[in-house]
């Protein structure tokens, strides 16, 4: 059996690597900081395997066929968008199926990959985490970028299945679950019933899989126009609000939020909390420790949540 250590919820942004800090209080600095304490932590823990939960941002997943949750179960190999880290990355193989068998006994189908690509949205988080340790991951892909999305209620039922299996895995190690995503970004839709998504962005939204190195180098100098501007719209009101109410057992105020709350509140990127969610679930107990700094530079609200102590 296995025993589930902590979780940890990051913000993730491209721009923490495009766009780092030259001086600790530049814009970046405290949340730079403060994720390396909690990589301090994380090693004192010394968990045998990572499960993270992450979205994916148009690198693998596109609208030919678009799953709402992945589990890979044998390989995860980086894209290496925006400077993050590209190549093969150390799976907990063994933890991956009995999550599989388990979930899949529980009434959740999750689409499986034998192969998976993970980009930032996955590979940044897992290595501010583990401080650059190679710990053996299970990457779970959540679907937040555009509609159809996972309910938020059931991301919470997800979750708390994923921390009855991984409790019950025949896999005997320590296992940590890390929660990439959000906090508020505003981003343009990706839904190809908007008409604002049209031409070659809605043919690549689509049909991106044929050529995605070509899809990832036609959008990244779109992205990457977007950093930089100390003006970019954050709510840190929200994404303060919302890191306090996971510091609470009861999930309901959020979970009960309607898609239409996050995008106004917390703008379409704003839908990645669902994989807090689905970490908070599993491990079923609240936010001790929590850290915040609103970037505009980097478009984002970035937050930490820990269930344990970050010294």
């Amino acid at each position: 059996m296995s025993e589930i250590v902590g979780l940890v919820g990051m913000s993730h942004s491209p721009f923490a690597t495009l766009l780092p800090p030259r001086e600790p209080t530049w814009p970046g600095g405290r949340f730079l900081a403060d994720a390396a304490r909690v990589a301090e932590a994380v090693a004192r823990l010394a968990p045998d395997a990572v499960v993270v939960i992450g979205p994916d941002h148009f690198h693998a997943n596109f609208y030919d066929v678009m799953p709402p949750f992945v589990l890979g179960v044998e390989e995860a190999v980086g894209f290496g968008d925006f400077g993050s880290r590209s190549g093969p990355l150390p799976v907990a193989t063994q933890l991956a199926w009995s999550i599989r068998d388990m979930l899949a006994d529980a009434g959740f189908d999750l689409s499986l990959s034998y192969s998976l690509t993970v980009d930032h949205g996955v590979v940044q988080s897992y290595e501010m985490v583990s401080g650059g340790a190679e710990i053996p991951l299970v990457p779970m892909v959540v679907n937040t970028a555009a509609p159809p999305l996972p309910g938020l209620s059931r991301c919470v039922q997800l979750g708390a299945a994923l921390g009855s299996v991984i409790r019950a895995s025949a896999f005997a190690g320590r296992v940590l679950i890390v929660a990439s995503g959000g906090l508020s970004h505003w981003l343009p839709s990706n839904d190809p019933r908007d008409p604002s998504v049209d031409g070659a962005r809605r043919e690549a939204v689509i049909h991106g899989r044929a050529d995605t190195r070509a899809f990832a180098a036609a959008r990244e100098p779109l992205v990457r126009a977007m950093g930089g501007d100390p003006n970019a719209r954050v709510n840190a009101d929200w994404d303060r609000w919302f890191l306090e109410r996971l510091g609470a057992p009861d999930l309901t105020p959020v979970s009960a939020l309607s898609d239409e709350d996050i995008e106004e509140h917390a703008g379409r990127g704003g839908h990645e909390i669902r994989t807090w969610l689905i970490g908070l679930a599993a491990v079923a107990r609240p936010f001790v420790w929590t850290s915040y700094e609103p970037v505009p530079e980097w478009i984002t609200g970035m937050g930490i949540g820990t269930t344990f102590h970050v010294d």
